[in-house]
């Protein structure tokens, strides 16, 4: 009889209440593959996507009336298991934290060359887990975008998973960092390293040609209004622009303004950068809250409201 693990299944799109617990199969790394005990995942905007199919083409490629794949999940940190007989960056026993498929799971098996790096020491499973989706497409589309030293940055959602982990990554390249979030999340993005602050509810962050670069990351301001606040060589980059269903990252010029959007390459070279930050402390996890695998449709419910500070843990024993 094969061994077997607790995993969060869903075998229809729907509200949160499509996700349930279940047995399912272990799985068996390949030669190339390392098997992580997932000691702690995340809860990402495109999980909540995936369940919802939403927008619609989203079901194009996952699935038309049904997920093919029934287990979400991409954020990761535990412990390697057993490694393939091909492996050699990794280690049973290494502590590994970094980007997977299907890490709604007590284990899972990931490529070795992909984008996992061992732990920063200095942080918890649970803070690990909360580092590689934010900062990692974070990292992406800054750099995409040409980020230098004294920039003049906007983030417009700040207080986000992604914006979070931008805000301290801006400050890192020597930006002069400007975030936009909500009254309640004002304190928190400045003590991430904001030079400024922004309170949409109160103030409108749209005047002409002020930023050399703007980072989207949430789906609540025009493209338009963005595009009037930019520089004359200035880019704006998007998580946002035809995600989740454009499958390659691309880049236009529109009126001598850069345009960076699409799905964010996320490489092992980026963890292993972004562990060197952590460990140095230039970067590190925001947590708003943290739910066990049992209470996974609560967590995405939470997740989903829109109104969450940095990222949403999930826990597994």
């Amino acid at each position: 009889m094969a061994s077997t693990m607790k995993a969060v299944v869903y075998s229809k799109y729907g509200p949160p209440e499509v996700l349930h617990l279940k047995e399912v199969e272990k799985p068996t790394p390949q030669a190339n593959q390392l098997r992580i005990r997932v000691f702690a995942t995340t809860i990402t905007s495109g999980d909540v996507r995936l369940r919802k199919a939403d927008p619609f083409i989203v079901r194009l490629f996952f699935g038309l009336l049904r997920p093919r794949k029934p287990i979400l999940g991409s954020d990761l940190a535990g412990e390697v298991e057993a490694v393939g007989k091909e492996v050699r960056r990794f280690k049973p026993g290494d502590q590994v934290f970094g980007l997977g498929r299907w890490t709604y799971a007590e284990y899972a098996c990931v490529k070795e060359d992909g984008p996992r790096a061992l732990k920063p020491p200095n942080l918890t499973f649970e803070e690990a887990a909360a580092i590689p989706w934010g900062a990692g497409c974070s990292l992406y589309f800054l750099r995409r975008a040409g980020i230098r030293a004294g920039q003049k940055v906007l983030i417009y959602g700040a207080s986000g998973s992604l914006g979070t982990a931008a805000v301290q990554l801006a400050k890192y390249f020597g930006a002069e960092v400007t975030g936009v979030c909500s009254t309640a999340n004002l304190e928190l993005v400045k003590s991430l390293g904001a030079d400024h602050v922004i309170d949409y509810t109160k103030e409108d962050f749209a005047t002409p040609a002020t930023y050399d670069l703007i980072y989207h990351t949430v789906g609540k301001i025009s493209f338009s209004r963005s595009l009037k606040s930019l520089k004359k060589g200035g880019s704006y980059a998007s998580a946002l622009l035809l995600a989740p269903f454009v499958r390659r990252p691309w880049a236009w010029i529109a009126g001598r303004k850069k345009l960076v959007g699409g799905i964010a390459k996320i490489k092992a070279e980026d963890m292993i950068f972004l562990k060197e930050l952590v460990e140095a402390g230039k970067l590190r996890a925001v947590i708003d809250r943290q739910y066990p695998l049992e209470q996974i449709a609560e967590a995405h419910r939470y997740a989903e409201g829109g109104h969450k500070k940095g990222n949403v843990v999930v826990t597994l024993t």
